[in-house]
């Protein structure tokens, strides 16, 4: 019966949105490898224009430095040859995805009327005979063939003048040189606007808005500063002023294009390594963004931003498919790979179904390196989500932060209560003045996510102690509390806080990051080399280790010295140790000594040193120890033939 009633098309996509939004949406995700893309007939009528236009611009997928995979033809194994590329410049695409070529003058212009004499093969389902590339002259076929008209309509396309998105009118010369100067000054506002990380548009940009938006106001900042620029503009046509939205976009797009030119001019097709992160948006959109990381020919470690891709679905297989899509778009490789850098989790670094384990399997040589800084920041998450004395102090110290700078008014009286306090000790000559010393500080919120946040909320709390405990004093007296929970909040901090215990871990923990921070920062420092790396992580377990053998009497006179200065009861460690009721049952009898030195002390020591050694250990960093023998100092010490010699069969791989 088909052969009689023919199927129905598929109604074209139509976005019912505002049609500019649409359209810059449907550009912005154009997939540039041919084997993804859909019929130019499912996309609305009115915004194909655009559409071919956005594909010519760009030109075919042509991935030169691709290493194309065979295919077996009889007995034999064939692939495709890339000096096909040259001999068909204009036309030919070749998809990633699917191993086959496409023409793109027939995808743009080919009319929808089925699949005669086998025309489709080259828009919609590939060729990838590749034992027979005739068929690639066939398929230009002579003057009236179907492809030589539809690279008459790509070529009339190029050139018609009105299709073309900037209308070029013959001018004067007075006219063309003030079209240049404005040109030129909305350039230069949309560079510095995009340097700085600003936005453009206002909410309401008429002629009577007091905020017309940072675009507009800074290019009349510039005409009220030059004469010819303001003239230019009072003279210039409507059409002509370069203030629309549009053209705001077109000028951020095509900044960004040539900057993304430049950066791969200067990566010329060689090796590098992919850092991938995800975030989102204002508007809550997913969106992932890969960076470059790789050597320049001046042997300078260079780091920039790729692109960044909206995705719908955060698993590996659909970061992958945006991966490729990215690659394909630029004309980059996979195989280029030679490092790979995600967070944790396991759809990024998974060893089973991660994005990590999808690249790894096309290419053996995207050797996978976790961030050190990152890495380090786990060890203390680790630490304190499984040790639950841990997990109670930073939650004491949430609550104490809430409560004290739950208000403007609370945190006025904190300030002025620590500078009191600050005076009092400098006339006492507990503090010193100088350059930067004494300067105004505010409690902070430890946060898993935020490097240093638990170091930073431990040393702030020491410096205003006195001050937060008049401050909850304050609260809980009814002073400055609205309501009777606040009062009894305040209360229940202060008890916390005013105790042994409490006074033990802060400076516990305080002595333990205040080492873990400084290779934190060090790990940071964006001159950072591996070598030195791996020292630094090495001489931070050696200096916890060093805590944990001869710092327990330092720690002990440090928390006994505090705890009389804030006039809190110093526990006596000959003294049994006082177990909770509900603890009591079937628990030996110890003293303050062995629970505070062994149970707290060594136990977080103890914990911290495994977390480090189980994230920094040789099978997880081998690679970085094989670099390491190439250091120098001390008469190479760190040289070791046996890691020598895995490092040149890892070499292998490149």
């Amino acid at each position: 019966m088909e052969r009689y009633f023919k199927r129905k098309k598929d109604d074209p996509i139509v976005i019912k949105e505002d049609a500019q939004t649409s359209i810059d949406i449907i550009l912005r995700n154009l997939p540039s490898d041919p084997g993804l893309r859909p019929k130019m007939s499912d996309y609305a009528f009115n915004d194909r224009d655009a559409i071919r236009r956005r594909y010519i611009q760009n030109g075919p997928c042509q991935p030169d430095e691709h290493i194309f995979p065979q295919t077996v033809f009889g007995k034999k194994k064939r692939r495709f040859n890339s000096k096909w590329f040259r001999l068909h410049s204009d036309w030919l695409d070749y998809s990633i995805s699917l191993d086959s070529v496409f023409c793109l003058c027939c995808y743009l212009f080919k009319e929808d009327i089925g699949n005669q004499s086998g025309g489709e093969i080259f828009v919609t389902k590939g060729f990838k005979n590749w034992k027979k590339p005739e068929r690639l002259f066939e398929h230009v076929g002579g003057v009236n063939s179907s492809h030589s008209k539809n690279w008459k309509k790509y070529c009339n396309f190029e050139n018609t003048k009105n299709q073309t998105e900037t209308v070029v009118v013959k001018q004067d010369e007075t006219q063309d040189d003030e079209y240049r100067t404005i040109l030129t000054a909305t350039l230069h506002v949309v560079r510095y606007l995009i340097s700085q990380g600003l936005s453009f548009r206002g909410h309401n940009e008429s002629d009577h808005s007091l905020n017309k938006g940072n675009f507009l106001h800074l290019l009349e900042l510039l005409a009220k500063r030059e004469e010819k620029l303001n003239k230019a503009i009072r003279n210039a046509p409507g059409n002509q002023k370069m203030r629309a939205p549009s053209i705001q976009k077109q000028m951020t797009a095509s900044l960004s294009f040539e900057t993304t030119e430049a950066i791969l001019k200067d990566l010329n097709h060689d090796i590098f390594s992919i850092l991938i992160d995800g975030s989102r948006d204002l508007s809550g959109k997913e969106q992932m963004s890969v960076v470059l990381r790789y050597v320049n020919n001046k042997g300078c470690v260079m780091e920039r931003l790729l692109g960044l891709s909206y995705v719908t679905d955060t698993s590996a297989l659909s970061l992958k498919k945006n991966v490729d899509n990215m690659f394909s778009k630029h004309n980059l490789s996979i195989f280029n790979i030679r490092g790979q850098g995600y967070d944790g989790a396991s759809n990024m670094s998974g060893d089973m179904n991660g994005l990590k384990s999808l690249i790894l399997k096309e290419n053996n040589s995207a050797h996978y390196i976790h961030c050190f800084a990152h890495q380090l920041q786990l060890t203390l998450v680790a630490v304190s989500s499984k040790d639950l004395n841990v997990a109670t102090f930073f939650n004491t110290i949430a609550n104490a932060t809430s409560i004290v700078t739950g208000s403007s008014k609370r945190l006025d009286i904190l300030r002025e209560k620590h500078l009191c306090n600050t005076r009092k000790a400098i006339a006492l000559g507990e503090a010193f003045t100088g350059t930067g010393q004494n300067q105004e500080r505010s409690l902070k919120r430890a946060g898993d996510t935020r490097w240093g946040s638990h170091f930073g909320s431990i040393t702030n709390l020491i410096h205003m102690f006195g001050s937060v405990l008049e401050v909850l004093l304050l609260i809980s007296n009814n002073g400055i509390a609205s309501t009777v929970q606040q009062r009894v909040d305040a209360n229940n901090v202060l008890i916390s806080i005013k105790c042994f215990d409490f006074i033990f871990y802060l400076h516990m923990m305080e002595s333990i990051m205040s080492i873990t921070n400084d290779l934190s920062q060090a790990l940071q420092r964006k001159d950072q080399d591996l070598v030195n790396a791996m020292k630094l992580v090495k001489i931070v377990k050696q200096r916890l280790q060093l805590l944990r053998d001869d710092g327990w009497e330092n720690l002990l006179t440090t928390v006994s010295s505090f705890c009389e200065k804030h006039n809190i009861e110093i526990v006596s460690m000959d003294d049994k140790y006082a177990m909770p009721s509900r603890h009591r049952r079937n628990i030996k009898e110890s003293t303050n000594l062995y629970q505070y030195q062994v149970e707290h002390f060594y136990h977080v020591l103890d914990m911290q040193l495994q977390e480090l050694n189980r994230r920094f250990d040789e099978k997880n960093t081998e690679l970085l120890f094989c670099m390491s023998c190439f250091d120098p100092s001390s008469s190479f010490r760190a040289f070791d033939a046996g890691n020598i010699k895995y490092l040149f069969i890892y070499l292998l791989l490149f």
